[in-house]
């Protein structure tokens, strides 16, 4: 006898997502928004496989135990964190496990890691903290996620 189990659909692969924040233009009070924001705006796009949380020197101790609390890891620098952040974003670019490159950020100072990434065929997706902001990014990334602040 034969059983019919039904036709068995193989589960959607979930992508894996390589996220860059730049911690003092996203994370300050005046924004009122937080990681666990960011977290849940990206759930519907797959799951954080790298997430990295770029911070100055004068971050406090609080922040940075904040920043690892909700699973990030935190990159401390003292020159251009824009720079540090797109040189990770970058290598990310090139990880096989890595499906798409998320910058949380104000500005268009990641224009062309967002260029360079979608030339390799990762999808791009850009988090902004307002509608005004980084108009260029807004223009050329695959996503757009804005968030409102609490």
């Amino acid at each position: 006898m034969k059983k019919n189990l039904g036709k068995v659909m193989p589960r959607k692969k979930q992508k894996n997502l390589a996220v860059f924040i730049d911690g003092p233009n996203i994370l300050r009070k005046e924004l009122s928004i937080d990681l666990n924001d960011i977290k849940k705006a990206l759930k519907p796009y797959g799951k954080l496989r790298i997430a990295k949380v770029f911070l100055n020197q004068f971050a406090s101790n609080k922040l940075v135990e904040a920043v690892a609390n909700q699973g990030f890891e935190a990159i401390m620098t003292v020159d251009d964190i824009d720079v540090a952040m797109a040189v990770e974003a970058t290598e990310s670019i090139f990880n096989k496990h890595v499906h798409a490159i998320v910058f949380v950020s104000r500005d268009s100072d990641f224009l062309p890691a967002v260029i360079k990434a979608k030339r390799y065929g990762k999808e791009t997706i850009v988090v902004l903290a307002e509608q005004s902001s980084a108009a260029a990014l807004k223009n050329t990334a695959d996503e757009i996620i804005v968030l409102k602040g609490t």
